[in-house]
């Protein structure tokens, strides 16, 4: 019997806690639509065009400022945003003299003095955005 008097208790108060009306939550409306707030505090279609004609505006290409080169230096490029995230890291190269000597064939041809150069390492390695590549 009791458990019976917990459940109808809880649901009647469950139901007088959601029953409010809508003139005690909300305030009284005036018949205004959205668009005529909107148009009444920005100024209306007028503004809104003003506006985008304001954003629209392009310097354009061949102006002495595009093509000035004091503002070469930090003016962000594909090719310097890469080398300044992923700086390449140190390969030094092996320089190697290969002496004169005769070829592996069927008929030994000379082949003369040469000098070449390999990396040291197999492949270009990349430092990640913000690690160190030389000591300071």
């Amino acid at each position: 019997m009791l458990k019976k008097i917990i459940i109808l208790s809880s649901c009647i108060l469950g139901m007088t806690a959601c029953s409010t009306s809508q003139k005690e939550l909300l305030p009284v409306t005036t018949g205004e639509t959205m668009l005529d707030i909107w148009n009444k505090d920005t100024g209306g279609q007028s503004a809104l065009i003003e506006a985008r004609n304001a954003l629209q505006f392009v310097r354009p290409i061949e102006s002495p400022a595009a093509q000035s080169a004091q503002f070469a230096h930090y003016t962000r490029t594909a090719e310097n945003e890469a080398k300044n995230l992923f700086p390449r890291l140190p390969n030094p190269d092996l320089a190697m003299f290969v002496f004169p000597h005769l070829s592996n064939t069927a008929e030994p041809v000379p082949i003369p003095g040469y000098t070449t150069v390999f990396p040291f390492y197999g492949r270009v390695q990349y430092a990640q955005p913000g690690e160190r590549t030389r000591d300071y």
